[in-house]
């Protein structure tokens, strides 16, 4: 059995040894999921000299079932749905559009608060990795990684500290590699594998990705 890590920037440093191989490419661009995928995907870009941005994501909460997720919005204005929960639960088109517009909201905010004046980055063409601080049900990364698509990259590699085996394995069929450094068994859930699984701030987040881009990880 694995021990956990100490924290994100230790998870972060064992998942960039198992990606070394992406290393110096020019073509290669690091998405982290906010908040608690930044510390390690600060770690990752660093080791492979790649760029570093942020891939925010919001869940589309059925009316009064918030838990049900009928879809999800991301980075760049993409937008996924669900159409089998859609029919389900005959969501109207006025429905889906005031769920999109709360939730494109609160995302333009963390836009701002995080990448500030920066545009967000083009992903066309390129081979991206997209990384989280491990995987439970992974939902979120499901609805990154099916947004993502839309924007046409080469390659999309989700890669991981640790999840589920289960859920890796679910993954393979959606992206084009799924890197997951540790698959303990039992799993039971993320923070489990951390001694230290404090939530990360959004000053931690603006922290990391600026200086991500003054050191201009890709040169």
């Amino acid at each position: 059995m694995p021990r956990p890590f100490h924290d994100r920037t230790e998870a972060g440093r064992l998942l960039a040894s198992k990606l070394l191989r992406f290393a110096n490419r020019s073509d290669l661009l690091v998405l982290a999921l906010p908040r608690g995928g930044v510390p390690v995907a600060f770690e990752v870009a660093n080791a492979l000299r790649a760029p570093l941005d942020v891939f925010l994501v919001r869940k589309l909460g059925v009316p009064g079932h918030e838990e049900l997720a009928f879809g999800a919005i991301a980075t760049g204005g993409m937008r996924v749905l669900n159409e089998d929960v859609v029919h389900s639960m005959r969501l109207s088109r006025e429905q889906i559009e005031i769920a999109v517009a709360r939730e494109q909201a609160e995302l333009a905010r963390r836009e701002r608060s995080y990448r500030g004046d920066r545009p967000p980055p083009n992903p066309a063409g390129l081979c991206v990795i997209l990384v989280d601080d491990g995987l439970a049900t992974g939902a979120t990364m499901l609805a990154a990684a099916r947004a993502l698509r839309q924007e046409n990259p080469k390659q999309i590699v989700v890669a991981v500290p640790v999840a589920a085996s289960a859920t890796c394995n679910e993954f393979r069929p959606e992206v084009d590699e799924v890197i997951c450094a540790v698959t303990p068994e039992p799993f039971y859930a993320v923070g489990l594998w951390y001694e230290d699984f404090s939530q990360t701030t959004d000053q931690e987040v603006r922290d990391l990705l600026e200086r991500a881009a003054r050191h201009d990880l890709s040169l």
